[in-house]
C-alpha cells in the first residue's frame, strides 16, 4: 500500500473501531474514590484517584470527572495506570482531597479524533507533509524481520534497531543534541506518559553534557508522572509550567511598564509645573539685574553730581561760568541730586519686590535631586516603546496565553502520539524531524498522524522483535493460493 492507501485504510477500522464502541457501551462511568491532589502547575492539576479492581483506562484516554456532589463537573485525560490507581490530569481543580468521583470515558470520542485527523491529512494535503510518511508506511506494513532488514539510514529516514533500551534511547539522544545544534525543530513521541518522560530525562541529560541548555530548548508537553529523569527536573521542562513561568514574567513585566508609566505621568505635570516657576523666577531675575544696573548708574551719577556740588566754589571762574551757561549751577545741582534720589528710592523699592518675589519663587522652581534625571530616562524608555499612546495600548491590551506561538519556539517537544494526534494545537505546528521512541508500542493510526506533520525526517526506535507481539500495527496479510 501506499501511504495515502494506508491511512484510508486505518480511517476505516478506525470508524468501524467507533462504531463498535458506541454500540457496545465501552464508555460506561467508573465510580473512583481516595481522590487526592498530586501537584498543580500553571492551569493544569494532576489527581491520583483509586478505580474499582479489573477497570483498565488506557493512556491519553479524555475523562469527565463528575464529583459525588454532581457539581463543578472538569474535563480531564488519564496519563497513567498502575494497578488500581490512576493518574488524571485536570483543567479544574477538585480541592487537595477527593472523597468520591465519577469518571465519564470518551474512548468512541478520542478514536473519532483520531480518524478525523488521518481524514484531514488526505482532504489537505497542502497543509501536510506526506513525503516522510511514505517511508514510514513502507516500514508498517513489514513484519519483525523484515522491519529489522529495513534500510536503517538516509536523509529522509533513520530506524534504531535494537534489542537494548539504554542504547536506543542514548543514540536517539545524541541526534536530538545534534538535530538541535542544526537548529531543527523535532517533535519526540514515546507510547506513554512514563516512557516520555524517560525519554525527555535521558535527552536533557545529553544535552547538559553537551554544554547546552536543555532548559530552553525542551518541553514536556503533559503533565510529567515523575519529578526527575536522568537527573533532570521535569517539572521545570513542563509546557505548563514553561508557559506559567513566561506569561508570569510577561505580566510582571507589564506591572513594572505601568508602574514606569504612572510614574511617568506623576512627573510630567510636577516638572512642567516646575518649568513654568523657573520661567518666572528666570524674568524676575532679569528684571531684578536690570534694575541693579539702573540703581548703579544712577548711583554713579549721583556720585558725580556731589562730587561737583561739593568742589563747584572752589573751581576756577570760567568753568563755573561754562557749567552755568549750559545750566549747571549750585540751585540745579541740588535739584539733580533730590531727582537722582527720588529715583534710587523708586528702583530700590521695586528691587526690594523683585528680591521677595525671587525669594518665593526660588524653592517653588526647585527640582528635587534626581527627578530631572528620572524623567528624562522614563521619557527615553517610553520614546523606545513608541510613545505614550503605544505604551497605553500595551497596558490596555489583555494578554491571553498564545500557545501555539509558545511552541513553536522549542526546539524539541515531547508528547505521547495519541495526544499529537488528537489535540488540535498539534495540527497547526509542523515540526522538521519526528523521532519515534518505542515505535513497535505505538499504534500505526497515531505514527501516520505525528508523521503528517514532519517536513524532512523521521527517526524510528524500538526492538523489532516487539513489533508482532505489541500488535500495534497489526494488518491483515495477504493470502495467497497454491497453484492447482
Amino acid at each position: 500500500m501506499t501511504g495515502t492507501e494506508l491511512i484510508e485504510w486505518w480511517i476505516t477500522r478506525l470508524e468501524a473501531e467507533r462504531i463498535r464502541l458506541t454500540e457496545t457501551g465501552q464508555d460506561a462511568p467508573v465510580v473512583a474514590s481516595q481522590g487526592r491532589l498530586v501537584h498543580t502547575t500553571g492551569g493544569l492539576h494532576l489527581y491520583e484517584f483509586i478505580v474499582p479492581a479489573g477497570v483498565q483506562l488506557s493512556v491519553d484516554l479524555p475523562v469527565s470527572v463528575v464529583p459525588a456532589d454532581e457539581e463543578d463537573t472538569t474535563e480531564g485525560v488519564v496519563l497513567r495506570q498502575g494497578g488500581n490507581s490512576l493518574f488524571v490530569q485536570l483543567v479544574d481543580a477538585l480541592g487537595c482531597d477527593v472523597p468520591s468521583v465519577t469518571l465519564v470515558p470518551d474512548q468512541a470520542g478520542l478514536v473519532s479524533t483520531s480518524a478525523s485527523r488521518l481524514k484531514d491529512m488526505l482532504a489537505k494535503p497542502d497543509l501536510y507533509h506526506l513525503g516522510p510518511t511514505e517511508r514510514l508506511a513502507s516500514l508498517l506494513q513489514l513484519q519483525d524481520i523484515e522491519a529489522e532488514a529495513f534500510p536503517s539510514a538516509s536523509s529522509v529516514f533513520t530506524t534504531v534497531w535494537s534489542d537494548d533500551r539504554s542504547f536506543r534511547r542514548q543514540k536517539l539522544g545524541n541526534l536530538a543534541m545534534e538535530l538541535i545544534r542544526a537548529n531543527k525543530r523535532i517533535l519526540l513521541i514515546s507510547p506513554d506518559h512514563l516512557a516520555c518522560d524517560e525519554m525527555v530525562g535521558m535527552v536533557g541529560r545529553t544535552m547538559k553534557a553537551g554544554g547546552l541548555n536543555h532548559t530552553t530548548w525542551i518541553t514536556r508537553y503533559e503533565l510529567p508522572i515523575v519529578s526527575q529523569a536522568g537527573g533532570v527536573d521535569l517539572q521545570a521542562l513542563g509546557f505548563e509550567a514553561q508557559m506559567h513561568q513566561f506569561y508570569a514574567k510577561s505580566q510582571g513585566n507589564k506591572a513594572s511598564l505601568k508602574h514606569k508609566y504612572d510614574r511617568f505621568r506623576e512627573l510630567a505635570p510636577f516638572l512642567s509645573q516646575k518649568e513654568a516657576k523657573q520661567k518666572d523666577l528666570d524674568e524676575v531675575r532679569l528684571l531684578e539685574w536690570r534694575l541693579v544696573t539702573q540703581l548703579r548708574d544712577l548711583q554713579v551719577k549721583m556720585a558725580d553730581v556731589q562730587k561737583t556740588l561739593k568742589d563747584f566754589e572752589h573751581l576756577p571762574l570760567f568753568q563755573r561760568l561754562t557749567m552755568q551757561a549750559v545750566g549747571k549751577n549750585a540751585a540745579s545741582l541740588k535739584q539733580y541730586c533730590a531727582l537722582y534720589q527720588g529715583q534710587m528710592d523708586q528702583l530700590n523699592k521695586e528691587l526690594d519686590l523683585a528680591k521677595g518675589r525671587i525669594q518665593q519663587l526660588a524653592p517653588e522652581a526647585a527640582v528635587p535631586s534626581g527627578r530631572r534625571a528620572e524623567f528624562e530616562e522614563l521619557q527615553e524608555q517610553i520614546a523606545k516603546l513608541g510613545g505614550t499612546k503605544k505604551v497605553r495600548e500595551l497596558l490596555a491590551a489583555e494578554e491571553h496565553p498564545n500557545r501555539q506561538a509558545f511552541i513553536q519556539n522549542r526546539r524539541l517537544v515531547a508528547a505521547t502520539p495519541m495526544r499529537v494526534a488528537s489535540d488540535p494545537l498539534f495540527s497547526r505546528v509542523r515540526f522538521d524531524v519526528l523521532m519515534v521512541d518505542e515505535a513497535p508500542r505505538i499504534a500505526a493510526p497515531s505514527l501516520l498522524a505525528a508523521a503528517g506533520l514532519v517536513r524532512e525526517r523521521i527517526i524510528v526506535s524500538g526492538d523489532p522483535h516487539e513489533i508482532a507481539t505489541a500488535g500495534q500495527w497489526a494488518m491483515p496479510r495477504p493470502v495467497t493460493h497454491a497453484a492447482p
